[in-house]
């Protein structure tokens, strides 16, 4: 039987990367996909790239969710504060993949400080579960409710965690991760469109990005994490990807070999991490759902480089990874995406 799943939010890039990715499956049937703004237009005249792919046509969010099709899963691909609306009222037996950030935080006046609001659905807060898949495998395979990570939290998170897990770091931990204008989102504003960024380079939410308290939360998780955390943002010049250098003091002096074994450790059930020679290029993971990682060594100084596609491992593949472990499905399903060369 095909699995039927509802997408709230299908205009936006989140949106069209799951649509891109589900419409490709013989077993998942898209029952809906809202859009608003796009509400009676045509999927394929929306997402020129699935022009003809698709009948699908998107429709505006009802006030009564109970009017919506029946589903076995929802994605929420929407700007932050619209899940912490729709969760709630959604039939209970409904599976869930949240997006935004609205559901990662546990404690609520982190969430309040990063977010600017005021989390008024903190009762379902405890029963969201953090879908970084690689980290979390088991708890996600029996949640109902998961909370996708955010971009820069992926390919930091898998950059760090084995670290954190075997008890390697010490002293600060610094973090230089660049992103692509796509990561702004699919409206144009000052300093974010594209035209203003393909030949600049800045940075921006120094020291107060809102995937800081996430990426502590999540490592505080994995292992014993007490380092001091600096997160600096960068806007690269390309439409697509994250690039982050993480630069750690180890306690103990490691070879080359010895870290890249224990990342092989670490990730040895883990299909979609690929650990590389040298650097990785946010090129070889364009469109695809994997994150590669490189290292280099000095003493005990190292430095890990990950590479994700902001828009597939850092929000949609991930969340369909996501959904193949919790309806039990194989986790590459749909998901064995091809990058480009160059």
């Amino acid at each position: 039987m095909k699995l039927k799943v509802g997408i709230f939010g299908g205009s936006g890039y989140g949106g069209a990367e799951l649509l891109r990715i589900l419409l490709a499956r013989a077993d998942v049937e898209i029952a809906f996909v809202t859009a608003n703004e796009g509400a009676g237009k045509p999927v394929g005249e929306v997402h020129r790239n699935l022009y003809g792919l698709t009948s699908l046509c998107f429709i505006a969010a009802p006030g009564e969710l109970e009017s919506l099709p029946e589903v076995d899963c929802v994605f929420l691909a929407l700007p932050h504060g619209q899940a912490l609306e729709i969760v709630p009222r959604l039939p209970p037996g409904v599976r869930v993949i949240d997006l935004s950030g609205d559901f990662r935080l546990n404690d609520a006046a982190e969430f309040l400080e990063h977010y600017g609001r005021e989390h008024t659905a903190t009762a379902l807060q405890s029963e969201f579960v953090y879908g970084l898949t690689e980290t979390n495998r088991k708890a996600i395979k029996g949640a109902r409710l998961v909370s996708n990570p955010g971009c820069f939290a992926t390919a930091t998170l898998l950059g760090l965690a084995p670290l954190v897990a075997t008890g390697q770091l010490q002293g600060r931990v610094v973090v230089d991760a660049k992103t692509g204008s796509s990561g702004s989102g699919v409206k144009a504003a000052a300093n974010t469109h594209h035209p203003q960024r393909m030949n600049s380079f800045y940075a921006y939410k120094p020291f107060t990005h809102q995937h800081v308290p996430e990426i502590e939360q999540e490592l505080r998780r994995v292992g014993d994490w007490a380092s001091e955390f600096v997160f600096m943002t960068h806007s690269l010049p390309v439409a697509r990807g994250i690039f982050a250098s993480i630069y750690v003091e180890t306690k103990d002096a490691l070879t080359a070999g010895g870290v890249r074994a224990l990342y092989e450790d670490f990730y040895r059930e883990s299909f979609f991490v690929r650990v590389v020679e040298g650097s990785p290029d946010i090129n070889w993971v364009k469109t695809t759902n994997f994150c590669d990682l490189g290292i280099a060594v000095r003493g005990r100084s190292l430095v890990v480089f990950s590479a994700i596609d902001n828009l597939v491992k850092g929000a949609a593949g991930q969340a369909v990874q996501n959904m193949n472990l919790m309806f039990g499905l194989d986790e590459r399903a749909g998901l064995m995406l091809l990058g480009s060369n160059p």
